[in-house]
């Protein structure tokens, strides 16, 4: 037996009478009781299904393979690596000569578990997996006790959390009287290339009674899969990437070869906003450093409700005019600027990224990015560098293999070709793409979108199933982008795959900023600004504000006051508005510059819960990590015109209460009665930023 963490979390394994290594105990030292269990009753580390060896108890369950008894303990080693604790434990099966590395990381001072699985063929023969393990956690509650949170992800409906009891699912079989645990699941997956389309990769549980959380995440960027169910009146709780049933994933390790997991991560909290407070430090921590995730830029973008993918010299300039008069300090040219088609067919035709001389006539495209540098901004443009257009040149200049395939036939989804950025020839063409639009235009911000979905994968010369293929062109991608950033340091990077279709933490790792939505309506907007936070920190949450000159005075302060707490991304067509108008405008992203040295720390927190899609008020606050300083977003959709909002983190303290926003002419009134806020709304829709101290 061994122990192993830091002051915030403590881990102790054992080793079990069948010689497997277990967790038996997983807990934060400080407020989270942890969670103990006995050797045999607590799960193996590794648990893994290979063509041959398949399980010892037939279900939906990842559990119970046979593999998972046969990995027996060697040793373990560990040590620190900047401000991370490590641990790998090494499990090998004697029967196959299979090797198994359990990747143990935990940051100083966070409550929070990071876990991947290394596999290398120290035997004869070869040995086809078809599934494995990230991380594995047993012992927790029963399923009695326990509520179950899932985030359902949809296009322009991103973000939507909802909860019911475990004990809904996995039904109370009666164990004594079988001698068997129950067969039954609840088992969440996310398939093909968009990871985060239907869901995000995440889950929580927590425990009824004291409100202890479990808050996971699972680091793909391509199929996942995370399963719950009961074990020894307990509950078990098992992490993975892409596997054989769900996504169509196997890979051969030839003898000497290895392969490793995506990682699983686990968050531990007294209640949901403590853990995701742990979780989004932990985001930061591992993530690429870039000065965009301390400075904050107001980014202006030309499309959504504005010029939606139609930009021409003629319509950009008075925007662009009109955005750095409003504050606006990136200015992103978005789809459309490559397009030469009278038509405007251009959905089927992309590749080459080359600007359009139909639409900027006088100077090019040259002449509209040096306007942007003449009012101060940095230029930005969209780019979508992952399709080909059926009817591009590109698509019969590079190699049938630089495209996703299946038994030789190259794929078309609406009428795109997919690049695999595995083959030297997709990424050369890439590579020449953006050094031209970055290095010689002078292009300082990409926002790179994606905007089909592939399922299952591809199956390239090497690849044994599609999704192998898949996961190996995505993490190609990611370190395609990382190199970007390698040539272009100060280079911004905003993610996007219609939406929040690739929200994953693998590349919300590598880009600064992450598209939240693409929801048009500004009534809708909120609740998928409030629950961003769960998916990404908040100054890499790009969420749109687009006031429009025939809003009235209410509607523009509430589409500006439900960014004010994420990465404001200001659209609208401000050169049509009047001046107290565009006042109203300068005055939110004021407010937003003077509030945004606060936001690169802050934590998020949900005084009344999570949003539900048609909850009438929301609520999302932002507190310092010192507590000094709080921020609530209050938005009023409907309803009564006065609520209370708990403020637990702050309750019983004298704390000063100020509107920030709106500022010239406030549509409510807050006052502070020691345990809450108490706001008033008289009109809706109405919002108000409030700042605690």
């Amino acid at each position: 037996m061994f122990t192993w963490g830091h002051a915030a979390l403590a881990a102790e394994f054992a080793t079990a009478p069948d010689g497997t290594l277990r967790l038996v105990r997983l807990g934060d030292a400080g407020s989270v009781p942890a969670v103990s269990v006995h050797p045999e009753s607590a799960l193996p580390l590794v648990e893994l299904t290979a063509l041959g060896h398949g399980s010892g108890w037939s279900g939906p369950r990842f559990t119970g393979t046979a593999f998972g008894t046969r990995l027996k303990y060697r040793h373990h080693r560990t040590g620190r690596r900047g401000d991370q604790e490590w641990l790998t434990v090494e499990l090998h099966d004697p029967a196959t000569g299979l090797t198994a590395f359990v990747e143990l990381t935990s940051p100083g001072g966070l409550p929070v578990l990071r876990s991947r699985v290394r596999l290398r063929n120290d035997g004869p023969e070869p040995l086809v997996v078809q599934s494995v393990s990230s991380l594995l956690v047993g012992g927790l509650p029963a399923p009695d006790a326990l509520d179950v949170h899932r985030a359902r992800n949809d296009w322009l409906a991103e973000c939507r959390w909802y909860a019911e009891p475990l004990r809904d699912t996995v039904a109370d079989i009666n164990v004594d009287a079988h001698q068997h645990d129950s067969r039954a699941a609840l088992v969440l997956a996310g398939r093909g290339s968009w990871p985060t389309g239907g869901h995000l990769a995440m889950g929580a549980l927590t425990d009824r009674g004291s409100g202890r959380t479990w808050l996971w995440q699972i680091e793909s960027p391509a199929g996942w899969r995370w399963d719950l169910g009961e074990r020894a009146h307990g509950t078990y709780l098992a992490l993975n990437g892409p596997t054989d049933a769900e996504h169509q994933w196997r890979v051969r390790l030839a003898p000497g070869a290895e392969f490793t997991t995506v990682p699983g991560v686990l968050a531990l909290g007294s209640g949901f906003d403590q853990a995701m407070a742990a979780l989004t430090s932990y985001r930061r921590a591992v993530r690429r450093p870039h000065p965009d995730h301390t400075v904050l830029p107001v980014v202006f973008n030309d499309y959504m409700n504005t010029l939606m993918g139609d930009p021409t010299t003629e319509k950009l300039l008075p925007l662009i005019d009109a955005a750095a008069e409003a504050g606006a300090e990136y200015f992103c040219v978005d789809s459309g600027w490559y397009d030469d088609s009278a038509e405007g067919g251009w959905w089927d035709s992309v590749g080459e990224w080359l600007p359009s001389t139909r639409r900027f006539p006088d100077g090019g495209i040259g002449a509209v990015l040096d306007r942007i540098r003449e009012r101060g901004m940095v230029p930005g443009l969209w780019l979508e560098p992952e399709v080909v257009g059926v009817r591009s040149p590109v698509a019969a200049a590079l190699p049938p293999d630089a495209f996703f395939q299946r038994d030789g036939v190259r794929l078309i989804e609406q009428g795109r070709h997919q690049l695999d950025l595995r083959h030297p020839a997709a990424r050369a063409h890439l590579d020449k793409t953006v050094d031209r639009i970055v290095g010689d235009w002078g292009v300082g911000y990409l926002k790179l979108d994606y905007n089909i979905v592939i399922d299952p994968g591809t199956l390239a010369p090497g690849d044994l199933a599609p999704g192998a293929g898949l996961l190996g062109h995505a993490h190609a991608y990611l370190d395609w982008l990382s190199e970007v950033l390698d040539r272009h340091p100060r280079l911004v990077i905003e993610n996007c795959a219609s939406g929040g279709m690739r929200m994953d933490a693998a590349t919300l790792a590598v880009s600064q900023l992450q598209s939240t939505s693409d929801q048009q309506d500004p009534l809708r907007y909120p609740p998928i600004a409030a629950a961003a936070p769960t998916a990404v920190p908040p100054e890499q949450g790009a969420v749109w504000a687009y006031p429009q000159p025939e809003y009235d005075d209410d509607l523009i302060t509430f589409t500006l006051g439900g960014a004010l707490l994420g990465r404001i991304h200001l659209s609208g067509h401000l050169d049509r508005m009047s001046q107290r108008q565009l006042t109203l405008v300068r005055e939110a992203v004021s407010t937003y510059k003077s509030i945004r040295p606060d936001l690169a720390g802050a934590l998020p927190f949900w005084p009344l819960g999570l949003p539900g899609w048609t909850d009438e008020w929301l609520a999302l606050g932002m507190r310092t990590p010192d507590d000094r300083t709080s921020y609530i977003t209050v938005w009023r959709r409907g309803g009564a015109t006065e609520l209370h909002l708990p403020v637990r983190h702050l309750a019983g303290r004298e704390v000063g209460a100020e509107v920030l926003h709106p500022s010239s002419a406030p549509t409510g009134s807050v006052a502070w009665d020691g345990d809450g806020l108490r706001v008033s709304l008289p009109r809706t829709p109405g919002v108000l930023l409030v700042r605690l101290t």
